[in-house]
């Protein structure tokens, strides 16, 4: 499948995430920033038109031909989805209705979670939160490739089969690096979703589900929106663990691509993040950021120093670990 070649093994460190330092020093510098901490009033009807535009979709591809069915799940239906699972990345630190009312944010999580065709608010939020207290910590932050991916996904071919596999990777790697005993609103989710894809399917039958899945699938496996996956935390410079995208796809992934700004300040929408960058632009302008997620693949595939292992390491110690599904 092509020469091994690349790293083998992951890049270690000793030192602290940069985030937090860099948070209180910017916080000290511009209190200001403050303001921009909460929830974002308009998210919430930005979400709803997304998920009320797929169940219409459902209805107009009932009677397609198949394949029709995994073309607009690729062009049309797939983006959406995957945008709606940035949605509940923004959505899942609490910024649709605020800390306060932080069960109302994990019930509209499973609301946005409906067109993805799969349960996964819950359990994005249980290990979403470890990946911002442990940013690369191993046996913590899932979202660190294993020690097989690094050591297989080591070719151009290879590489370019787990870009199509990452949906997988994504869901059975918690299981295996950091396993959670499941929670109640998993639980939920789980049966929230069964029994809307299932209202779905007496409806309209088994295309509109397809359509949502395939497209779920597709579009966070080699697509142009998913660069992002790479970009934000695949060392493509040597010390750095954590790159920005200012461009154009910002517009409909909710921001994710200001990523350091986001770590930075995970209390903030990703609406508000283009004006942390602008209030303290000193910070950020001088550091390593992409211009193009679809540059980023190219370069992951056909880069030998990138692939799954290129991702800063390091060890927490803890005394014992949170339990986190709230």
């Amino acid at each position: 499948m092509g020469k091994t070649g690349g790293r083998g093994d992951f890049e270690w460190v000793y030192t602290d995430q940069p985030h937090t330092s860099r948070r209180k020093e910017i916080l000290a510098k511009y209190p200001e920033i403050k303001s921009l901490m909460g929830p974002d009033p308009q998210l919430k009807w930005v979400v709803s038109g997304m998920v009320l535009t797929q169940l219409l979709a459902c209805y107009l591809v009932r009677n397609l031909a198949w394949k029709w069915i995994f073309f607009w799940a690729y062009a049309f239906g797939g983006c959406i989805n995957h945008s709606l699972t940035l949605a509940i990345h923004d959505i899942s630190h609490n910024v649709a209705f605020g800390n306060k009312l932080a069960k109302w944010n994990r019930w509209f999580a499973m609301w946005a979670n409906l067109p993805i065709g799969l349960p996964y608010s819950a359990s994005f939020k249980k290990y979403h939160i470890d990946h911002h207290r442990y940013l690369g910590g191993d046996q913590l932050d899932v979202d660190i490739p294993t020690d097989f991916e690094g050591w297989f996904f080591s070719t151009p071919a290879r590489k370019v089969l787990w870009l199509f596999l990452q949906p997988l990777f994504y869901a059975l790697r918690p299981l295996v690096v950091n396993p959670k005993p499941v929670c109640q609103l998993e639980i939920q989710n789980a049966i929230v979703q069964l029994a809307v894809d299932l209202m779905i399917y007496y409806l309209w039958g088994l295309k509109p589900i397809v359509y949502l899945i395939a497209g779920s699938i597709l579009c966070m496996g080699l697509h142009p929106i998913s660069g992002h996956f790479i970009a934000e935390h695949y060392m493509f410079l040597k010390g750095h663990e954590t790159y920005s995208y200012y461009g154009p796809l910002n517009r409909i992934t909710f921001n994710v691509g200001y990523h350091m700004e986001h770590h930075d300040f995970p209390s903030i929408p990703g609406s508000k993040l283009p004006q942390v960058k602008q209030i303290a632009a000193e910070y950020y302008d001088s550091l390593p950021q992409h211009s193009s997620w679809t540059r980023v693949l190219w370069d992951f595939v056909f880069d030998d120093s990138i692939g799954p292992y290129a991702r800063i390491k390091r060890e927490y110690k803890l005394s014992k670990k949170e339990k986190i599904c709230d």
